[in-house]
């Protein structure tokens, strides 16, 4: 399917990619300058990942793309075919709060709650990268997640609380 990008009159291909995204495999129809986030948000509905700066300087689009954090405002969804995506949607088992998402109810890490899903993604990530060593390290690695209320402290005990369950669910995951 041959469509227009809007705004310059540039005549494109539509592309197939296939995706497994919270745990299901998708294959999805998207057009080659599609980011990540646009296609979540926008073609899917899955609106927990937001839109702050469009720019990777913010972190509010974070989302885990196989077992890492990225910022899927700058990743073109088109690159992607293969991979493994994980939304702030997916990381509940059923009814069932992941730890670090229990972990920021019980904190109160969220306030206005625009940056949590990818406060929470990006705390995952970090954990699931061998990164959170020190509370030094946790700072400076969330350094990219921006929270406009400041609720830093509670976000940092949270991540505090959930880390070792958090380690023990991802190596779970890795396990056969």
């Amino acid at each position: 399917m041959s469509t227009n990008n809007p705004g310059t009159g540039i005549h494109a291909e539509a592309h197939t990619v296939a995706l497994e995204l919270n745990g299901e495999r998708r294959e999805l129809e998207v057009q080659p300058w599609t980011t990540l986030l646009d296609l979540l948000r926008e073609q899917l509905g899955l609106t927990g990942t937001k839109k702050g700066c469009d720019h990777g300087q913010c972190g509010a689009c974070t989302v885990l793309l196989n077992g890492r954090r990225i910022n899927s405002c700058l990743t073109l969804a088109v690159m992607q075919d293969g991979a493994s995506v994980v939304t702030v949607e997916g990381l509940a088992n059923g009814g069932e709060l992941h730890p670090m998402q229990a972990a920021f109810v019980e904190h109160d890490a969220y306030q206005c709650g625009y940056c949590t899903p990818g406060q929470i993604c990006s705390a995952i990530g970090m954990i699931g990268e061998g990164r959170a060593q020190s509370k030094e390290d946790v700072r400076e690695q969330m350094s990219g997640n921006l929270c406009r209320c400041g609720a830093y402290p509670n976000i940092l005990a949270a991540i505090d609380d959930a880390a070792e369950q958090t380690r023990e669910a991802l190596g779970k995951e890795s396990t056969p």
